[in-house]
């Protein structure tokens, strides 16, 4: 069905009308922030915006905010201009079924039905992608992996993804769930993980990783440190990163710690994959240096000796409202795959 849409369309739009622009739209759904936004062919975002997920609510309240949301964005839209398609990108989102399944900071079921509703509400063909398989591709597209071929990207959010760029594709894996670094083990006797493990990656190397560390530091350590202030729910990686950036000693330790655990498992990874970069993203990228630094020392260290030097670290150059993007070039590469 969407085969036959997409060549109506696409002869309508090359055919019919010369002044035609157009677009996709582009939906990240992360554990406490939904970002959406309407992206052209070359990666400039027309319009988005910001909203609370509401991870914890009932799922068809999030599916309001989003009709009430994508319709007020539409409004930047010219009459001639075209919304093509949507990409989402959303943690545990699986592309062979269209479901967000068994999401770990979620309250909205074991089995998400994204794909199904979202159209439903939009009447466009929707795509799914895991949200750091999404951004992955954004990288690709639109970022600093536009000329790099194998390349990892870790989205340090609320939790930890991962996604990973093969031979110039996205790894997605026999059952369309490949990539899922946040979740391998750093200590089997460690932090509990709401997935049901102990120990896993992102208890340590995320925004709520880090927010943990702090908690821990801040009850073994005596100096003072603006991180007092702060309550653990008030509390964002943004505030940690700066608070780091000003020379806060508790929150330049907790950044020490947790580079030291991620450069290690960022070892592992490269172990298995042999890229040519890691590309980081999400809350605590913002920290820059404070991290990059300890992270890359980390890594070199543990990687196996046929790899050292060769692998790049870097901070993800896309703008701000970039998350939207990796879901727009998800949809993009959809269209350009119909087209061939």
């Amino acid at each position: 069905m969407w085969a036959l849409f997409y060549f109506i369309l696409v002869y309508n739009l090359n055919f019919g009308c010369r002044m035609v622009k157009q677009y996709v739209l582009g939906i990240d759904i992360g554990g406490t922030f939904t970002k959406i936004g309407i992206v052209d062919l070359e990666g400039t975002i027309l319009k988005n915006t910001v909203y609370k997920t509401g991870a914890n609510a009932f799922y068809g309240d999030f599916l309001n905010k989003l009709e009430v949301q994508v319709n007020l964005l539409r409004k930047a839209l010219n009459k001639n201009d075209r919304l093509l398609c949507i990409g989402v990108g959303a943690p545990n989102a699986n592309y062979l079924t269209g479901l967000m399944e068994h999401p770990v900071n979620f309250r909205w079921g074991d089995k998400v039905p994204l794909v199904s509703e979202i159209e439903k509400l939009f009447g466009l063909p929707v795509y799914i992608a895991n949200d750091a398989n999404a951004a992955a591709l954004g990288e690709l597209y639109f970022g600093s992996g536009k000329n790099m071929k194998d390349f990892v990207v870790l989205t340090l959010g609320t939790g930890l993804g991962s996604g990973i760029i093969a031979n110039g594709e996205i790894l997605r894996g026999a059952h369309g769930m490949a990539g899922e670094i946040g979740h391998v083990n750093v200590d089997p006797n460690g932090r509990n993980c709401k997935c049901g493990l102990q120990g896993c990656l992102e208890t340590y190397a995320s925004v709520t990783g880090i927010k943990r560390t702090v908690f821990e530091l801040l009850a073994e350590m005596t100096v003072d440190s603006a991180m007092r202030r702060i309550s653990y729910d008030e509390m964002t990686g943004e505030m940690i990163a700066n608070a780091a950036l000003e020379g806060d000693e508790v929150a330049l330790t907790a950044f020490e710690k947790t580079a030291l655990v991620l450069g290690g498992k960022m070892a592992d990874t490269a172990a298995h994959l042999d890229p040519e970069a890691f590309i980081l993203s999400g809350g605590l990228s913002k920290a820059g240096a404070i991290l990059l630094n300890p992270v890359i020392t980390s890594m070199e260290k543990n990687l196996f000796k046929a790899y050292r030097g060769k692998i790049k670290v870097m901070i993800s150059d896309l703008p701000g409202a970039s998350a939207v993007l990796g879901p727009a070039a998800l949809a993009w590469q959809q269209i350009n795959r119909m087209k061939t």
